[in-house]
């Protein structure tokens, strides 16, 4: 069911159309939401008339489509017939889903663009010319794989501060910082703790009597 921080009337009204809903479907169905919201669990076209300009013919027909194409819903409550626009506010709901992660896609991929025009114009600026469609597709794998257009402009001015001009050269500094960053997060005295518990293992090792001594042999 959809949830109660999410204003059905403003998704009903941005969807409506998108869902094939003409006005007078729209206009009952608002109603329908008014009246159970008042209390009236049980919604019929005489109910319904009392409220709208529609005669029941006209409203019968509505929720006859309604129903049939699954925005409404009658069912059984402790004995009782009960009429429920959950099934309509479930598709609201996805629909208001699938826009949502369509405008996060945006913003990400507009993100992501503005990043890569960013690193190509410091680039060609630092190097002194174009780059190829391979070095292009290169740097799109460094931004893919989480690399920040600040950390892959400061790794190239290392690089050439080293008087290396390759992007090759580049790719080796990012990895070297991505290990040192790691090395970091894990902890200096976590590595010396690891490497003292393998030493104290091998010299174990070493001082075990591996071939078993004839008590006989201990008294000769």
């Amino acid at each position: 069911m959809i949830s109660e921080a999410i204003d059905f009337s403003y998704l009903l009204l941005e969807n409506y159309k998108k869902m094939n809903l003409d006005e007078n479907e729209l206009a009952t169905l608002f109603m329908m939401e008014h009246l159970i919201n008042q209390g009236n669990p049980f919604i019929t076209a005489d109910l319904l008339s009392l409220k709208m300009h529609l005669n029941v013919h006209e409203i019968d027909g509505v929720l006859a489509s309604l129903l049939t194409r699954g925005f409404i819903e009658y069912k059984k409550v402790e004995n009782k017939t009960v009429t429920t626009l959950d099934p309509l506010k479930s598709r609201l709901y996805r629909e208001f889903q699938l826009a949502l992660s369509k405008e996060e896609q945006r913003k990400t991929s507009q993100n992501v663009e503005k990043q890569l025009n960013n690193i190509y114009s410091e680039f060609d600026k630092l190097l002194g010319r174009q780059l190829t469609p391979i070095e292009i597709n290169k740097i799109r794998e460094w931004v893919s794989y989480g690399y920040s257009d600040e950390t892959i402009i400061n790794a190239l001015k290392d690089t050439l501060a080293r008087g290396k001009k390759s992007l090759r050269s580049v790719d080796k500094t990012l990895l070297k910082w991505s290990a040192r960053d790691d090395i970091e997060k894990e902890g200096l005295t976590t590595l010396s703790e690891k490497w003292e518990k393998n030493l104290e293992e091998t010299i174990a090792i070493a001082k075990t009597p591996w071939l078993d001594i004839d008590e006989d042999d201990e008294n000769k």
